[in-house]
Formats: structure tokens, C-alpha cells, sequence
């Protein structure tokens, strides 16, 4: 049977032992192209885990990733962007060079000057990449995970840590990105930004999707998130 076109990621039934856990059981979802989809769940839901199996980081102890409608092979990592929620950047270096040197990892690269100004990185480009702000230093992260020109972008709780403004500008960026036809797969654990950022998302809670669906269908008669997460597992999604 022919793969749907429209679906770029998908996720069967993957699952993800250790000796005294097991932190994903039975997880399964699709991602279609050109759409937002969110992992939302508190720390140690199994969000992490399950991103870092699809990304490849991680080998599941069970279960399928299938990507444009075949298993995934080694170039899939060309064909993908990430950000994690920690990254170590290169000492001394300006953010300008820090962007040559991603690039340089690469066969196929988005050109330089779309990625400074889709980034809003031109302000700072030549500051020391250990002196730039906690927002310019995301919004940095962000363009090194589009240097390969992504069909699809992993975004690991990418506004934690911070401030508002800073979290809403990221969320300019992240919309702009969508638009420019990326797909985006993302974790968070705020239930604002999945309700702004996401066609699609599942709510996970140790180690299960608990909940799935458009954040309109899924909030039904909820005011938010959170008060849908809190009827269906007891507790607060921010633990």
C-alpha cells in the first residue's frame, strides 16, 4: 500500500526499557508535512526519551519510526534539525563563525543570510557566542538547527528558562519557520505554548500518550491544558 504523501513522521507502538524502568510504553503518532506537533507532559513524562529515539540518539528497545514512508536510515540525520534543551557552543568564537562552522558539517546548508535574518541574529552576530543573552543564545540555537535547510525540526523545550518576552519571540520565530514550509515536532511542558504553537499534540504522563488531538478538540469543555491534563490523570501538569 502507497505511504500518504501528506504524513512526513510516523510512530508505532515504540517503547524504551531500562534495567529499573521503563520510561516509554508503547508510544504511536504521525506527523503530516508543514504542521506543529507537541509532546506536552511534566519532567520525566518521557517526552525526552521519546524525541530522542525519533531524532536517532537513542535506539528504542522496541517499535517502528518511519519517515516519508520508509524506515529510517542514516540519512535521515541530513534530512533533520534539532535543538536540545542543552547545547555546549565552541569557546572565543563570534556567532557569525559559530554559523560557518555548523554549515560547514553539511552538503546541503541554507544560505547564511537567511538564517541571520529569519533568526533576528544580525544585532549580535559578532559577539562572543559566551556573551549573548539567554533569548539571542535560543534564537542562535535555532539557526543551527535549520543550517541543513530540515524537512523536520526538533525543538527539546526550547523557551525554558526564558522570560516572557523572550519565550513570545521564540514564538514568532517558531510560526515564521511553519510557514516556511518546516515541519516541527517539539516538546514543552507549557501549556500556553502548546495551545499557540501546535496543530497537534500529546499529552504524555509516565511514559504514555494519555491524550492526543488538536488543542481546540482536545480542551472541549476545559478553560486550558491544565485543567484538562488535572481531570484526566489527579494532579497538575507542573510538577
Amino acid at each position: 500500500m502507497p505511504s500518504n504523501p501528506s504524513v512526513l513522521l510516523e510512530v508505532t507502538q515504540l517503547v524504551k526499557k531500562y534495567p529499573s524502568v521503563v520510561a516509554v510504553q508503547g508510544v504511536s503518532f504521525t506527523l503530516k508535512a508543514g504542521t506543529c506537533f507537541g509532546l506536552l507532559g511534566p519532567n520525566g513524562a518521557g517526552k525526552t526519551t521519546t524525541m530522542e529515539m525519533v531524532e536517532g540518539i537513542t535506539p528504542p528497545s522496541s517499535g517502528e519510526i518511519r519517515f516519508k514512508g520508509h524506515p529510517i536510515t542514516a540519512n535521515f540525520k541530513e534530512r533533520i534539525g534539532i535543538q536540545f534543551q542543552s547545547t555546549a557552543l565552541p569557546d572565543f568564537l563570534t556567532v557569525r563563525e559559530v554559523l560557518k562552522l555548523f554549515r560547514s558539517f553539511y552538503q546541503e546548508t541554507t544560505p547564511l543570510e537567511s538564517l541571520i535574518e529569519l533568526c533576528s541574529l544580525g544585532e549580535f552576530l559578532d559577539r562572543d557566542t559566551q556573551k549573548i543573552s539567554g533569548g539571542q543564545r535560543q534564537r542562535l540555537l535555532l539557526a543551527l538547527a535549520l543550517v541543513n535547510n530540515p524537512d523536520l525540526v526538533f525543538l527539546d523545550e526550547p523557551t525554558t528558562g526564558l522570560d516572557p518576552q523572550a519565550r513570545r519571540n521564540f514564538w514568532d520565530l517558531v510560526r515564521t519557520i511553519r510557514e516556511n514550509g518546516k515541519t516541527i515536532f517539539m516538546s514543552t511542558h507549557y501549556m500556553e505554548e502548546a495551545e499557540v504553537l501546535c496543530d497537534e499534540i500529546a499529552i504524555m504522563d509516565h511514559g504514555k500518550i494519555i491524550a492526543q488531538g488538536a488543542p481546540h478538540h482536545l480542551l472541549g469543555h476545559h478553560k486550558n491544558l491544565e485543567d484538562l491534563y488535572l481531570e484526566i490523570t489527579g494532579k497538575g501538569l507542573r510538577l
